[in-house]
């Protein structure tokens, strides 16, 4: 066996396989075959680590053969979309075939397909669909066009079904912890995934296939990969599969694939700024974000496959929509009158065939509504767009509206660089200070006396993205005045992640942009230089030391409820019964109730007495007492713990916390 299975996939020479395909080949093995599974990848991959130079993964035009032996050579014939969507599509050629484990080992190793891989999209009027697509965006409002089953009964017997398979699956994976979910534990949760496919449970689908990749990164220890965002995932699909396995019928759990796009008329909208979109599932691409004359964000993609290749590509890529001749570059600076726009309901404008659009000037971050942008205060926006539910995946979109502010750099710490946020009137007055006799240097901006201690981290970390190092060169200007735009971080205090940058208006020690820039830089593409910045000696001063940094997050003991939560997704249910037996669940109680956090004291305990709890039958033995208990148990923790670190993420945008 020599084929780089895992590396391959990582380089995105694999395609996607849909899951009903990976689930099928797994179940054909014999028990013997499924013992050696997860040890076949695991050998592939050490194998090419150690040969690197070579490379048997070789595409033969449309084909895609991985040489696993002698005499075993895996062909992959992905269709149209790219992706393995037919159990013929996977050919081997070994005297076991098609129930071998070389296809099953291959096929494991490719990337998990979009849920909506190979469908085409809800049909947009009067033309085609949208040409870029990212990722399948899950709504939770039923389709407008009538596409999705009528909801308001409550879910069906076969949905109800479904879903409970799913509880069954994910539930089984949590009790185990990700070192025993290895490749047979993921085809039955994408088998229960496909399920939920054809039962018409979308919302479902995907939160199960989010886990699968989380679990896929877990293991194989990917560099991007976080604990807490598989907690996440699982706490999402544990909690859909489990109202829907006890017949809830609210309709935001069925959720829907299909974008509808409708008729958006005439617009008028102007660039704002362009993000390069690397997603997990190979795809590559930018997205520029636009703003109408009354407030509204809409956004123009072409991210398809092709990873961070294609995100550096398409930052000049022309923009498909009706005839304009701009590209992403120009169009995140410049403007568009759009006629006959059709428009998706989470604002991504279409390229229908009856789509006109004419280039117009663009508007300076200074005027019209890309200045009320920078008019709102941080505490305001944030409280806007943090005030859903922390465990439904629904409110990410609220959250990733991007926000406006100007800032003064006050320094770097540790992965991230501190700032304050300037009162409307805060910037310093230009030219010589007459009271200021050279000594002191310039007056210090003026930050609003209630606003946080703001942190930003890169929105993006990937080496061939720019975000880190522009992030570098503005830690290494304190005093520095900056206009950004950036997203909240759900998850950190009072956080904001960049996303582009302009000189602040009327000040002397700000960003001196080249004039190409159009007085801003879109930091995932364009490099910040020393020369773009103001010179040291008119930067005001921060007093040193002024500042003490406090996380209520990170300071909370809910750490300790964290820990346990996560060490439960890494560890399964044994790792927390040892804890529990150890001492530390009684330990970690006391702490909790001091600081106010009584029920997630409450919580935690349940989890681990949970964990550590056993039956016996008629004759004494020990015997399991099944996952869902447990499974149970875990969920209300972690639904307590996000919905209140939500609340002192939300609380940390309102409190100064210097």
């Amino acid at each position: 066996m020599n084929s780089p299975i895992s590396a391959v996939s990582s380089a995105g020479q694999l395609p996607p396989a849909a899951p009903h395909v990976v689930a099928a080949a797994v179940e054909s093995l014999t028990s013997r075959l499924r013992k050696k599974l997860d040890a076949a990848i695991g050998q592939y991959a050490a194998v090419f680590a150690a040969t690197s130079a070579a490379m048997p993964a070789v595409a033969d035009g449309e084909d895609v053969r991985i040489s696993c032996g002698e005499d075993a050579v895996v062909t992959l014939s992905p269709g149209p979309s790219g992706a393995i969507l037919d159990e013929d599509q996977a050919r081997c050629t070994c005297l076991l075939a098609p129930r071998c484990l070389h296809r099953a080992a291959v096929l494991s190793a490719c990337p998990v397909a979009d849920a909506d891989a190979g469908v085409d999209a809800a049909p947009e009027p009067p033309g085609e669909g949208d040409p870029g697509t990212e990722d399948p965006v899950v709504r939770d409002d039923p389709p407008p066009d009538g596409t999705a089953a009528d909801t308001t009964a409550g879910p069906t017997a076969a949905q109800v079904a479904a879903a409970s398979g799913l509880w069954a699956a994910a539930a089984a994976v949590l009790s185990s912890g990700v070192p025993a979910a290895g490749a047979v534990p993921q085809a039955e949760l994408l088998r229960a995934a496909h399920t939920a496919r054809l039962a018409g449970l979308p919302k479902a689908e995907a939160a199960a296939l989010r886990v699968v990749r989380g679990l896929r990164a877990a293991r194989d220890r990917h560099d991007g990969h976080r604990l807490a965002d598989l907690a996440s995932a699982l706490r999402e699909l544990l909690l859909t599969a489990g109202r829907l396995a006890a017949a809830d019928p609210d309709p935001a759990l069925i959720g829907s694939v299909r974008r509808s796009y409708q008729q958006g008329g005439s617009l008028r909208v102007y660039g704002v700024f362009r993000e390069p979109v690397i997603s997990s599932t190979g795809y590559g691409g930018v997205v520029t974000h636009l703003l109408t004359e009354d407030g509204r964000w809409f956004s123009v993609a072409d991210v398809k496959p092709g990873g961070p290749a294609r995100a550096r590509g398409a930052a000049t890529a022309t923009v498909a929509i009706g005839a304009a001749t701009l590209n992403h570059a120009q169009l995140a600076r410049a403007g568009l009158l759009i006629a006959g726009a059709t428009v998706s309901p989470e604002g991504r404008l279409g390229a229908g065939a009856g789509v006109r659009a004419t280039p117009i000037t663009g508007m300076p971050w200074t005027a019209g509504p890309l200045a009320a942008l920078f008019a709102r205060p941080l505490a305001e926006a944030a409280g806007a767009r943090l005030s859903g539910q922390a465990w439904s995946e629904s409110e990410a979109e609220k959250v990733r509206e991007p926000v406006g502010c100007d800032l003064v750099i006050i320094g770097a710490a540790g992965d991230h660089v501190l700032a304050r946020e300037l009162s409307p009137a805060g910037t310093p007055p230009e030219g010589p200070d007459p009271a200021d006799d050279g000594s002191a240097g310039r007056p210090p901006a003026i930050t609003r006396p209630d606003g946080p201690l703001i942190r930003l981290v890169p929105a993006g970390s990937h080496p061939d993205l720019a975000h880190v190092a522009n992030l570098r060169q503005l830690a290494s200007r304190p005093g520095m005045l900056v206009r950004v735009v950036g997203r909240l971080d759900p998850d950190r205090a009072a956080t904001l992640r960049p996303l582009a940058v302009g000189a602040v208006p009327g000040a002397e020690a700000t960003l001196r942009l080249p004039a190409e820039w159009q007085g801003r830089a879109d930091l995932g593409y364009d490099r910040l230089q020393g020369s773009h910045l103001p010179p040291r000696e008119v930067c005001p001063p921060w007093p040193a030391g002024s500042e003490a940094e406090a996380d209520p997050v990170a300071g909370a003991p809910l750490w300790r409820v964290r820990r346990l939560v996560e060490l439960a997704v890494a560890g399964g249910r044994r790792a927390v019964a040892e804890a529990a037996r150890s001492g530390d669940s009684h330990a970690q109680g006391a702490p909790l109730r001091r600081a106010g956090f009584a029920a997630a004291a409450e919580l935690a305990a349940a989890l681990t007495a949970e964990a550590d709890r056993r039956g016996r039958d008629v004759f004494g033995r020990l015997t399991d007492s099944g996952p869902d208990g447990y499974a149970w148990a875990w969920l209300a923790a972690a639904i307590h713990l996000a919905a209140t670190d939500q609340a002192l993420v939300q609380a940390s945008w309102h409190a100064d916390q210097a």
